[in-house]
């Protein structure tokens, strides 16, 4: 009885543990799918937590972008602290420049008037000034005064365009297009494309316009090897925002390479001496020119700018140019001259982060550059008559002879070397008062031409030493200056001038500049 009994009971138990069994399986495997499922969530939500820290990295990788580009507009001068206002779409002020728009095209109107007052102890004023906005004259000289217009054209462009007007030592009106231009706003791979009349991307003020100097006049070296207007003319222009986490950007401009905008290319230069006795630059007519013919006959201007923070209140910013094209300095039949201009520039700027209003700061510039430039033959005997175009028996009057032979003078090519180079301080030391000093030097390596004792005829058998080409003497000057600016639209700036020219002497130059700003007018470069 009882092992029938155990018998009965084990059975019992055992059909009793055969569903148990089964269903602690049935658990373990749903545990198991649960531990498969969390591992495959927790899988997909680290993917997505790296989807946004990749999205997080891109974003601010756009954000270093926007700012590079919102530098290069400011740089560019197409963005001002005005327009940033403006954005937060709050009423209009009179302080604000005067907008005409339709739809998202819109056009800012702006004026500047300078006008500088002062005097020189230089005896040939003409030749001490050699920016073509410069002060040119005792007394009074209206510098100009510039209407600019900008703004959007549509979603793809903006313009620019900036029309002058200024007067002379002569008295005599002159009215120019500086720049007029179309540029690109929505190019991919951070390429942007300006073309139009505009001033070469060659070094840093060679592009500012008169109402951005920090001085009275042009620096030496600018007006000697760029020209007196500086370089610029129509053309194109392609620059490319690198991506980097700073501010590093590629420039190539092409451009025409003839006119008074590109005097040390293909175009007819300036002369000195006055009346009858003119002598152009190396002593040379530009009888040369080849005309646009080829691909190298254009003007090419590369520039590389790169810029760092050194830290929270230091910036630097480098830059490297060249402009690379064709003069016309020789008889016809010279060959083929080529000028090469070279330039490396520096800014630096101290502000601290406790500034008011941009005050107080520091800021230290400077450019150096030097140009090769080819010079043909060139026989004065341009009629083949000896020099004696009037049948008197002497060389005419204003030819150049050669004092060994008493004939006119025949000039060998060669090439020519100059260089020079600025540097300039600024001290803001407090708001609206910034005080400045700049030290300018040019100098030549001297040409065969100037070792010949040129003489220039007078017309009755005798003349005058040529001397050294007054185009290329050694200079040098230093300017301090102080400036005020009541407000952000006007200023009242008071500049002396030293200046020592080889063969002239010295000279001393007094300066009190005036500005005034109606409406809209571009940003300065940093």
């Amino acid at each position: 009885m009882k092992i029938s009994t155990l018998l009965g009971l084990s059975s019992a138990l055992t059909l009793t543990a055969l569903p148990l069994a089964a269903q602690d399986a049935k658990q373990i495997q749903q545990l198991q799918e649960q531990l498969r499922q969390m591992q495959e969530q927790h899988q997909r939500q680290m993917e997505a937590l790296q989807k946004q820290i990749e999205a997080l990295q891109k974003q601010q990788s756009g954000v270093v972008t926007e700012q590079q580009k919102l530098k290069q507009m400011m740089d560019t001068g197409m963005l001002d602290m005005k327009q940033a206002e403006r954005a937060e779409d709050r009423p209009w002020r009179p302080t604000d420049p005067i907008r005409i728009s339709r739809g998202q095209a819109y056009m800012d109107v702006g004026l500047v008037g300078t006008l500088a007052a002062g005097t020189s102890t230089a005896k040939d004023f003409d030749q001490l000034q050699p920016g073509g906005h410069d002060p040119s004259q005792r007394g009074f000289t209206l510098q100009g005064v510039e209407a600019t217009f900008t703004g959007a054209v549509d979603p793809y462009f903006r313009g620019l365009a900036a029309i002058n007007l200024s007067i002379d030592g002569g008295s005599e009106t002159h009215l120019e297009l500086e720049e007029a231009w179309l540029e690109s706003v929505s190019l991919p791979g951070n390429l942007q494309l300006r073309a139009g009349q505009i001033f070469s991307e060659f070094g840093r003020h060679n592009s500012q316009h008169l109402h951005s100097w920090a001085f009275v006049d042009a620096p030496l070296v600018n007006a000697r090897l760029l020209g007196p207007d500086g370089l610029r003319n129509p053309g194109a222009r392609l620059s490319w925002l690198m991506p980097t986490p700073f501010y590093s950007e590629l420039f190539l401009g092409v451009q025409n390479s003839g006119g008074e905008t590109a005097t040390s290319f293909r175009s007819a230069g300036h002369t000195h001496g006055g009346g009858e006795e003119e002598i152009p630059f190396a002593f040379r007519h530009a009888d040369n020119d080849r005309g646009l013919a080829k691909w190298n006959d254009l003007l090419f201007t590369p520039r590389y700018a790169v810029s760092f923070n050194l830290n929270d209140a230091q910036t630097l910013l480098l830059g490297a140019s060249g402009a690379f094209g064709p003069n016309s300095r020789g008889a016809a039949g010279s060959g083929e001259l080529d000028t090469q201009i070279y330039g490396a520039d520096l800014t630096w700027k101290w502000k601290p982060a406790s500034h008011t209003g941009g005050f107080p700061f520091v800021a230290f510039q400077a450019e150096a550059m030097m140009r090769k430039s080819d010079v043909g033959m060139f026989d004065w005997d341009e009629d083949a008559n000896g020099g004696d175009g009037d049948g008197d028996g002497f060389v005419d009057e204003g030819l150049l002879v050669d004092p060994l032979t008493g004939l006119p003078a025949i000039l060998p090519g060669e090439r020519l070397t100059d260089y020079g180079f600025y540097a300039q301080l600024l001290y803001g030391f407090r708001k609206g008062w910034v005080a400045g000093l700049r030290f300018d030097y040019s100098a030549p390596k001297r040409g065969s031409y100037e070792n010949m004792g040129i003489i220039v005829a007078d017309g009755a058998g005798a003349g005058d030493p040529a001397g050294l080409d007054a185009f290329r003497v050694r200079r040098a000057r230093v300017s301090p200056n102080l400036t005020w600016y009541p407000t952000e639209f006007s200023k009242v700036r008071l500049q002396y001038n030293y200046d020592h020219r080889e063969q002239l002497g010295h000279a001393h130059s007094v300066w009190l500049q005036f500005e005034f700003v109606l409406g809209s007018h571009a940003a300065h470069k940093f």
